[in-house]
Parts: C-alpha cells; sequence; structure tokens
C-alpha cells in the first residue's frame, strides 16, 4: 500500500490526497468523517482534501446530506494522468530544444579505471551498429566475452590490439609497439567508439597509485575525432603489415624519415615508431 500512496504522490498527489482516494477505493461511498477513519487522516484535514479532490474531479460529492464522497474509476485516474503526462512529454520534445537551438554535448569525467571499465562495458553491451576500439591484450580478455555477444548481434568489430592481442572475430590491426606506449602513458589505455555516436578515453589500468581521469562524450565533434585517430591508426598498421619491405625502404626502419618529416621534435606520437 505503501508504494501505491508513493506512486500518486509521484503523480501529483500530496499524502493526504493519495490516502484518502485510496480509503474511498476500499470503501465508497463514505462521509467525510469516515473517511478520515480509513484513512487516517486528521478530520480537520480530511474535508479540505476531499474539497480538493473534488475540485480536480478526482472525487465526486453527492448533493444529498449528509454529503458522501466516491472516487472516479482507478482506470479513469491512470488513463487521465497518461494523457496529461505525454502531452506534457511531446510538447517539451517540441519546445525544449527552442530554448538553445545549438546544444553541445558535454565531456564527462570518469574517475579511476574501475569505473573506466564498467562504462566500457556498458558501451559495449549498448552498441548496435559498429565498435571501433583500441587495447591491450590483457584488458581484452577482461571484455571478450562482452564483445563476442555484440559480434553475435551482427555489430561490426574493428580493434587496434597491443601486445600480441588474439581475437577470433571481428578485424584485429596489431600494434607493434605496446610496451613504449604502456611506459609512456605510465599504463594501458582505452579508447572506444560504438555507432560513431559514443566515446570513450580512459585509463583501464595504471602503474601508480594516481586516480586517473578518462572521458565520456556523445559530443559528435569529439567522437568523430577519437574515431578518426582509430582509423588511421588501422589503415597505417595494415599498410605496414603488407608493404613491410617497400615502406622500409622509402622511409627506414620503424617509418624514421617519415617520422622525422612529418613530427616536431618532442612529439609524443614519436612513441609509435
Amino acid at each position: 500500500m505503501d508504494k501505491i500512496i508513493d506512486s500518486l504522490k509521484e503523480l501529483g498527489f500530496n499524502t493526504y490526497e493519495a490516502k484518502v482516494y485510496v480509503a474511498l477505493l476500499k470503501e465508497y461511498p463514505a462521509t467525510g468523517y469516515e473517511v478520515s477513519k480509513k484513512a487516517d487522516v486528521p478530520q480537520s484535514r480530511t474535508y479540505d482534501t476531499l474539497k480538493a479532490l473534488s475540485q480536480k474531479q478526482v472525487v465526486i460529492a453527492s448533493t444529498d446530506k449528509p454529503v458522501t464522497y466516491s472516487p472516479i474509476k482507478p482506470t479513469e485516474l491512470t488513463k487521465r494522468f497518461k494523457r496529461k503526462m505525454t502531452g506534457n512529454i511531446e510538447y517539451l520534445e517540441k519546445h525544449l530544444p527552442d530554448i538553445k537551438t545549438e546544444y553541445m554535448e558535454p565531456l564527462v569525467s570518469i574517475n579511476g579505471v574501475d569505473k573506466t571499465k564498467d562504462k566500457l562495458i556498458e558501451l559495449i553491451r549498448s552498441a548496435k551498429k559498429e565498435i571501433y576500439l583500441e587495447i591491450w591484450s590483457q584488458d581484452f580478455k577482461q571484455i571478450e566475452k562482452e564483445l563476442l555477444a555484440a559480434y553475435n548481434r551482427n555489430v561490426e568489430i574493428r580493434i587496434v590490439g597491443y601486445d600480441n592481442l588474439q581475437c577470433h572475430f571481428g578485424l584485429v590491426f596489431l600494434h607493434p609497439y605496446a610496451k613504449k606506449l604502456e611506459n609512456h602513458f605510465n599504463g594501458r589505455v582505452v579508447i572506444i567508439t560504438i555507432d560513431s555516436n559514443e566515446a570513450l578515453y580512459g585509463k583501464i589500468q595504471t602503474n601508480t597509485e594516481e586516480n586517473n581521469t578518462g572521458i565520456w562524450t556523445k559530443n559528435p565533434d569529439i567522437v568523430y575525432l577519437i574515431k578518426e585517430l582509430m582509423i588511421h591508426d588501422m589503415l597505417l598498421l595494415d599498410i605496414q603489415h603488407n608493404m613491410t619491405e617497400e615502406l622500409m625502404y622509402t622511409y627506414g626502419k620503424g617509418l624514421k624519415r617519415l617520422y622525422d618529416k612529418v613530427l616536431c621534435a618532442d612529439s609524443i606520437y614519436r612513441q609509435h615508431g
């Protein structure tokens, strides 16, 4: 019964109104005095409450003496609130965007490794079309079942895998410089986008006790940039795998001459080579 009272309060009833309506449903018609006893509401408040419910047309008062009260049917009450709520939601859907026409999705901080892992799993489970992912082999094992479940529901999966990651579904592009990057970032990072709608970047393992902060966002520009980062990694890794000799001849070992050409002297991207 308490749950019913709470639910009625969520629809806009106060405590006394909820109790009086429920009491009338149990037995009606009833006088104000009878309602007060059944609802366990002070008699002085019962008449004010019955008057308020009558004005809302939730309770019907008789015209004879003594005045008795009857509730409207529960199905009528719920129908009425459903119409009201649907109308309000439709109005808000139409007019709320007009308040600020250019809404910018925020970047949401995720504090700590455990929360990053939880968010990673949540994103994988919600994916409907595609997953782009960069992850270390040790961490991949913790989410492999979730990724396989996504793959089995026809989600396309592309992975940049560090540290000789082994996966028997989707497409995997092996990155050869896992240790360098892990040392540079002082831990292992994870990067993921799903359905070109959401992105996550954060530490999934740290080599220190520091509380690492990652980001999650639906900001379309940031999601696009993070996805493009992974796509370019995949393109380069595939070219390196299939054109090893040609690239060695043109750019030297580890594409050194290419990195020298493109990057500044202290660029962190030199960790890739």
